[in-house]
């Protein structure tokens, strides 16, 4: 597997922060956008194309049927748009987070994608500067989980 590593406009400052707010696209074929393009736009967030499907799909099925094509035909034309789709869903994705402003950090390939974001992470992490808004004399006691709190939901501690 191949995936494309994007981070946003304005990036968090700490490299946790930044680490979180990656983006990793998928390079490869999409079988939910081959089998119905509009579920598999949604499923990735490129609702705008969802809409222009509708909308250029209804116009091509009005024109073939306009032209007396072959419902056969049109049936093979619609079959080769939608496979065309499931190739290109990725590089629409990486087009829209281009035009929405995130930049492209890297390619990396592995397994899984748990290998692929532990091999990016490894090579990225080492780079990035340390920030951190706590002062350096905090105590221990005021670090701990607070009772009630999402992090100690028992009650007392002790």
């Amino acid at each position: 597997m191949t995936y494309t590593v994007h981070e946003p406009l304005t990036p968090g400052s700490d490299r946790v922060d930044r680490g979180v707010e990656l983006a990793f696209i998928k390079d490869g074929f999409s079988w939910l956008t081959a089998i119905c393009p509009p579920l598999g736009f949604l499923a990735n967030g490129l609702w705008l194309f969802a809409i222009g499907y509708f909308f250029l799909a209804g116009v091509l099925a009005w024109a073939l049927s306009a032209w007396k094509v072959d419902p056969q035909v049109t049936g093979l034309l619609f079959l080769g748009l939608n496979f065309y789709l499931g190739f290109e869903v990725s590089s629409l994705k990486r087009w829209m987070l281009s035009q929405t402003g995130w930049q492209t950090l890297g390619v990396v390939t592995g397994k899984t994608i748990a290998d692929c974001e532990r091999r990016f992470f490894e090579s990225w992490l080492p780079n990035q500067p340390i920030l951190s808004n706590e002062p350096s004399n905090t105590r221990a006691a005021d670090t701990a989980p607070r009772r009630g709190s999402r992090f100690w939901p028992f009650g007392a501690r002790g």
